[in-house]
Formats: C-alpha cells, structure tokens, sequence
C-alpha cells in the first residue's frame, strides 16, 4: 500500500503541484486546506507524513502543529514545513525538513524518502 501524504496549503495551485509530485513519485495523498480542518483529516486519513505550510487563512500552521502534538496517536507523524515565510524554519523547530517557496521538487522528495521511505 502507498504511503500517504497530508498536503495543508490553502494556494489550490501548490496543493495541486505537490499532489502532481508525490502521486508521480508512488505516493497517495490528501489535503487540508486550513489549519482548522487539517486535524479532522489526520483523524480520518492517518497520514505517513504532513506537508505544512504556514501562513492560512484561519489557523496558522504553528497552530495545527501545536495541537497535532498534543495527540499522542499523531504527534509523531513526519512533518515538512513548506511556506513562502523566510525564516521558516525556526517556526516549527521538530519539523523534519523546511522549505521555502519556490522549492526544488528533487530536495522535497529526498526529504520525504528520508521520512517515510
């Protein structure tokens, strides 16, 4: 079975080249489009890994994180920061990997493997 992807990024465009990415590469994937409904689909999907960007419209990333973290069933999944924040990488200081937009696809994927395999 594919191991699955959590895309939160509220730019269709981003989630749809990361979609187009990961699927290519084996993957499956879902999205979230907010912070907010991000963590209703943890729960439902359980993803291998998170994609995350930072800046949304009504819940920050940091936010979603901080509550992913408080749950023990999740607070261990992979997450890759991807936001278009310079100094994104302090944001989130467990983040496995930080990248800022524009992105080297090769970079991203190599994180991922790294991850979740």
């Amino acid at each position: 079975m594919a191991k699955k992807i959590l895309i939160i990024d509220d730019d269709p465009n981003i989630v749809t080249y990361l979609e187009d990415i990961f699927q290519d590469a084996g993957y499956s994937t879902c999205k979230a489009t907010d912070g907010a409904d991000a963590l209703a689909v943890v729960k439902q999907e359980k993803p291998d890994l998170i994609t995350l960007d930072l800046e949304m419209p009504k819940e920050w990333g940091p936010r979603f994180y901080r509550e992913l973290s408080q749950e023990d069933e999740y607070k261990n999944i992979p997450v890759i920061v991807i936001s278009g924040l310079a100094g994104n990488k302090y944001a989130i200081q467990k983040a496995v990997a930080s990248f800022t937009k524009p992105f080297d696809r090769e970079e991203l994927l190599k994180a991922i493997k790294e991850n979740i395999g």
